[in-house]
């Protein structure tokens, strides 16, 4: 029986994970499952219902309302909070922060584990977060953790936003990156650190192509060619 094989893509906002992990499920044919956005949807539930992302039990308390389902259209994720896509609504510097907020709460993290894992199990995955190669897929046969200059990160992000048509600054930006950082690094459940075997790449000076071509190498050495 073929092992599926799952690969695993930490780091902190704005490193370029989901860009990368996109543009290697394309190429390798494998799904790719974002986290950040299941926790960003759980975010955007509570800005939406007047709920502080701190509070655990009043978060704990709602989860059950929350139908959060992911589809994939031309081989991008899309995710849905009971019938509407909230792909875009997710992608803000408040729903980063609420995102912070909300996947250092236990019950959260519970909440969305198992979801997580059943893609894992049945299919060849490429997982992005902060904590896949740690916690939520600590077998994966591929592990990379991926670190850029805070700089070049906010510069990243600030450049996508501006993409969107968001209305923010650079120092904006950079200073939630810095406070989300500090948040996602030192949290006591499930913190964004390397796992003990990842590769760590750091992607501050190298192009998307140089980067993708980085993983593709470090992907063949862990489970022969691709």
């Amino acid at each position: 029986m073929k092992t599926n094989v799952n690969i695993a893509i930490d780091g902190p906002g704005g490193a370029g994970k989901s860009t990368v992990a996109r543009a290697l499920s394309q190429k390798l044919g494998y799904i790719y499952v974002d986290t950040g956005a299941m926790y960003r949807t759980i975010g955007l539930f509570a800005f939406e219902n007047d709920i502080d992302p701190h509070n655990e039990p009043a978060i704990k308390a709602r989860l059950s309302e929350i139908d959060l389902s992911i589809k994939w259209k031309d081989g991008t994720q899309h995710i849905f909070l009971g019938e509407r896509d909230v792909s875009g609504d997710i992608r803000t510097p408040t729903m980063s922060m609420y995102a912070s907020a909300v996947s250092a709460l236990p019950s959260v993290r519970e909440f969305l584990l198992e979801t997580q894992r059943s893609f894992a199990k049945t299919n060849n995955v490429i997982m992005d977060g902060r904590d896949i190669g740690t916690v939520i897929l600590p077998c994966a046969q591929v592990k990379i953790f991926m670190i850029a200059n805070v700089e070049v990160r906010a510069k990243r992000r600030y450049e996508e936003l501006c993409q969107k048509g968001s209305k923010v600054s650079y120092q904006e930006v950079l200073d939630d990156m810095i406070e989300r950082d500090t948040n996602d690094s030192t949290r006591k459940t499930a913190p964004c650190v390397p796992a003990q075997d990842a590769v760590v790449l750091d992607t501050s000076l190298l192009s998307f192509e140089q980067v993708v071509e980085k993983c593709i190498e470090i992907i063949n050495q862990k489970v022969g060619q691709v």
